[in-house]
């Protein structure tokens, strides 16, 4: 009797279970094990896949020049909107870890930007701010500042407007930065104080230490996203990349290769190549904890 109602107990299980597990099979698992196959083969969508084994990861490493070049502009943008806005994130963070009246609304609109993410909107409102005839240059020219640049126009400076845009968007980690901050006593301030350690002194030697594991949890998030940044890039330079490839980010090259050239199997190697970048940088990401992430209940770091 008892097995007997473990038994159901169990198909009770599967059948609650089984909408997840449907839906991962069929939308995750199943597409990501389709790419990998297409990555060995020509494939246009019109007609069947033709296999070429590794013909188009040669030709990636090989014989296209474009692919570097949006690496190159990827990694520009990863490694500084990163660290940009997990900084300005913290540093929000710790102005808004004060007991003020109304520190609700100022939290929540610091939030928002994050809420809306990176949508066509907001990144047809940047168009606006830093075009030639837009906000940013109406603003310098009331302070005598006379420009008629294109910010999102210019090779120099496209790419800094969409680092910009991404540092712009750090509510999300301004949050989570918030509750790792909560969670310091505020005993260890105090003792602190009473030793005379200076602003700078407890930051570096209380804040940063407790919150490291906040850090790297941000880190490797934002990390990660950076990456896979497309819609600011696609919407501001109007899917082309420019200027002169300034902003053709990876993940719209890879866009690009599929769905305006018809090069399925192609972009499905561009893809898994850069599952691997993103699984080797977590990994030294992960491995370099050790040096720098101090967890207190094991009193190291």
């Amino acid at each position: 009797m008892k097995l007997k109602l473990r038994e159901n107990d169990n198909i009770v299980g599967y059948v609650f279970t089984a909408p997840f597990i449907l839906g991962f099979l069929i939308f995750t698992l199943y597409p990501i094990l389709s790419s990998l196959y297409y990555s060995f083969t020509t494939y246009n969508l019109m007609e069947a896949p033709t296999w070429v084994g590794v013909q188009n990861y040669q030709k990636i490493f090989t014989d296209d020049d474009k692919i570097w070049k949006s690496l190159r502009v990827t990694f520009v943008y990863v490694f500084a909107s990163v660290p940009l806005r997990l900084s300005f994130a913290l540093l929000v963070a710790m102005l808004l870890n004060t007991a003020i009246r109304g520190i609700g609304v100022y939290r929540s609109a610091y939030y928002l930007p994050s809420l809306i993410g990176g949508s066509v909107a907001v990144s047809i409102m940047w168009t606006q701010i830093f075009g030639d005839k837009g906000v940013l240059n109406s603003l310098l020219g009331l302070i005598g500042i006379q420009s008629t640049t294109s910010w999102i126009g210019s090779p120099s400076t496209a790419l800094w407007t969409l680092i910009a845009l991404s540092v712009w968007q750090f509510g999300s980690s301004m949050l989570i930065f918030l509750a790792g901050l909560k969670n310091i006593p505020h005993s260890y301030y105090e003792a602190a104080q009473v030793d005379g350690a200076n602003v700078f002194y407890r930051f570096f030697r209380i804040t940063l230490p407790l919150l490291s594991p906040i850090i790297l949890f941000n880190l490797i998030l934002q990390t990660i996203s950076a990456f896979l940044t497309f819609t600011p890039a696609y919407i501001i330079s109007r899917g082309e990349g420019g200027p002169l490839d300034n902003t053709l980010l990876y993940s719209l090259y890879l866009y690009r290769r599929a769905f305006q050239f018809f090069e399925m199997g192609y972009a499905s190697a561009m893809a898994w190549i850069m599952l691997v970048i993103i699984g080797v940088i977590t990994l030294l990401i992960f491995k370099s904890a050790s040096f720098w992430v101090h967890y207190e209940s094991k009193g190291e770091k």
